[in-house]
């Protein structure tokens, strides 16, 4: 509801938005402006900081960047904060893309980017003053390679639609975040293996047919939540990706989730993956009548398909791990059996083979232990030759 008086209100994304007049000097007429918060404290606070800002910015001054009307070759005042163009963009997008990216890109936004530079006026602030503030505030910190990734990539959308929108040209950040060694991914050893294999095996059930399909085909949680009977071709033995599920935000409500069904990951997540016999009469002997294989009516919950997961580890007495495991210990042994590198980067689904080389291709202990087994031999041949 809107607090009269004040020129503030909240909107039906459930953010506050707070509106203030400003003069547009090379008109000569009065403009309105807006900026965003999640509370009505949150966006007074950010009004009252965009006037002062306004205020203390000589007007000669913005010549140096400000807004370029089409066909004008004069600058004129129009200070743009970084909070402003970083809430039109996500508006721009929000029809654009996946209703799933969307929420992705404000999440990143409003927990890495807001507080940092939403009060940044683009027309005073560098691209290097942007790249100290993003290195002090989340590339010097301790979260994820991908993490920081994703926080510059959406750090310099905003900048492009900055130039775009408002001619406010600042140098886009580096997308690459600070890269660190290339750490082999974590996989079930062949003893956990041989344990978990034995549990899933003494006793079957719909969760455990479920992880043994994940173990052959190396399908990610939210394809197998997602996966229905239409999906699998039992005359070809195959199974079709071409669907997902996750939990994301609901629209106009921040603290609510709902389960979506959406496209893949990327258009190469989409793929037909063979099946073995073994796996497609296990599938059989589950089929009903309901739509998904595993959820019944409506996919399966990946929380639900986690706990489960968490379940049978401690059963198989096996560390507790995260579900994406089952996916790294089939790419892993894929390439352990000799597969062709091309062959498994069709199956996980991944854009570039260079992504599964990097990512899988690496010799676990036990083949660099059976490699350097094989130089005794070596040895022992060049021992007996005769001189």
């Amino acid at each position: 509801m809107a607090r009269h008086g004040e020129n503030i209100r909240k909107r039906k994304d459930g953010r506050w938005e707070a509106r203030y007049r400003a003069d547009n000097v090379g008109e000569g007429r009065r403009t309105y402006r807006s900026v965003y918060g999640r509370t009505y404290e949150e966006a007074k606070e950010k009004r009252v900081n965009a006037i002062r800002a306004e205020e203390k910015t000589p007007v000669h001054d913005t010549r140096r960047i400000g807004v370029c009307m089409p066909g004008e070759g004069d600058i004129l005042s129009r200070q743009v904060l970084f909070s402003e163009a970083a809430d039109h963009w996500l508006e721009k997008i929000a029809g654009k893309r996946k209703y799933s990216t969307y929420i992705k890109y404000r999440n990143i936004y409003r927990l890495y980017l807001e507080e940092a530079l939403g009060p940044c006026l683009l027309c005073d602030t560098s691209g290097s003053e942007l790249q100290e503030k993003i290195s002090d505030h989340v590339l010097e910190s301790r979260l994820s390679d991908s993490i920081k990734k994703s926080v510059c990539c959406v750090t310099n959308q905003i900048l492009k639609f900055a130039a775009k929108e408002y001619s406010v040209h600042i140098p886009v950040l580096n997308p690459e975040a600070p890269k660190r060694e290339n750490r082999l991914v974590e996989t079930f050893t062949r003893q956990e293996q041989s344990r978990l294999l034995e549990c899933i095996y003494g006793s079957l059930d719909l969760f455990k047919i479920a992880m043994l399909l994940c173990m052959y085909t190396g399908m990610r949680l939210g394809e197998l939540c997602a996966l229905k009977w239409t999906d699998l071709d039992v005359r070809d033995e195959v199974v079709t990706v071409n669907r997902t599920v996750q939990r994301i935000a609901v629209k106009g409500c921040e603290s609510k989730t709902i389960l979506m069904e959406t496209e893949p990951k990327s258009a190469y997540s989409k793929r037909t993956i063979p099946l073995s016999a073994e796996i497609l009469g296990l599938l059989k002997g589950i089929q009903g009548d309901k739509p998904y294989v595993f959820g019944g009516d409506k996919p399966l919950e990946p929380r639900t398909m986690q706990y489960r997961f968490q379940k049978i580890l401690d059963e198989a007495d096996v560390d507790g791990r995260n579900f994406h495991i089952l996916r790294h210990t089939f790419a892993t042994n894929c390439v352990e059996s000799g597969m062709d590198v091309k062959t498994l980067s069709v199956i996980l689904g991944h854009s570039d083979v260079k992504i599964t080389l990097n990512r899988y291709v690496h010799p676990t202990m036990d083949s660099r232990r059976r490699q350097m087994g094989l130089l005794p031999g070596f040895y022992g041949q060049i021992r007996g030759q005769t001189v």
